[in-house]
């Protein structure tokens, strides 16, 4: 009639902590190769599902974005090139999604992008991230700025940004190098 506490294994049950202690020493290696094999299936099980999708005509996007779509930065989001000609058909030239009309210029582009990353926006943050990684839109080069950007964007939800964080950790660009929190922000990010 006693309540079975599971072990975080999920293979063994103990009627009590005592029970638990005195079974641990046989235990402890099944134990730790099996909380491994936990974590690669929660790992390896999830994340499948493509998240790019056009959000007008909620169409997923193939892979390689960029030739299948744009970036619009007033809204941050990925359109379908077909939805782009839908609107430009029916006589509109602005962003299909929001409306505002197109910057002309990076000025207005980093502005933009600027506004909606002060309301944090993930993927604000993480495009200002990658404009800094690469030195465009007229910002200078700096990989410290752009791992604060994808941090904060991580924090957020991006998952691009986790990537990116990750890979910063990993190859030691604009933090010091360390290998187990780039597996940590790549696991996440795969996750």
């Amino acid at each position: 009639t006693a309540k079975l506490k599971i072990c975080t294994c999920r293979l063994v049950k103990y009627c009590s902590v005592d029970c638990q202690k005195a079974h641990r020493k046989q235990h402890k290696k099944a134990c730790k190769q099996r909380a491994a094999e936990l974590n690669n299936e929660m790992l390896y099980n999830q994340g499948h599902e493509r998240p790019e999708e056009c959000p007008i005509c909620t169409l997923p996007i193939p892979l390689r974005l960029g030739k299948h779509s744009y970036f619009n930065v007033c809204c941050m989001k990925m359109i379908c090139h077909g939805c782009d000609i839908a609107a430009q058909k029916r006589g509109m030239f602005s962003c299909p999604f929001c409306r505002t009309p197109s910057p002309e210029d990076d000025a207005g582009k980093l502005a933009m992008a600027q506004a909606r990353a002060k309301k944090k926006d993930p993927v604000a943050l993480n495009f200002l991230g990658e404009q800094f990684c690469f030195g465009a839109l007229g910002l200078p080069q700096s990989m410290s700025r752009a791992f604060k950007l994808w941090e904060e964007a991580a924090e957020l939800g991006s998952v691009s940004a986790l990537f990116s964080v990750g890979v910063a950790y990993y190859e030691g660009d604009g933090v010091r190098e360390d290998k187990a929190k780039a597996a940590e922000y790549l696991s996440k990010a795969a996750m």
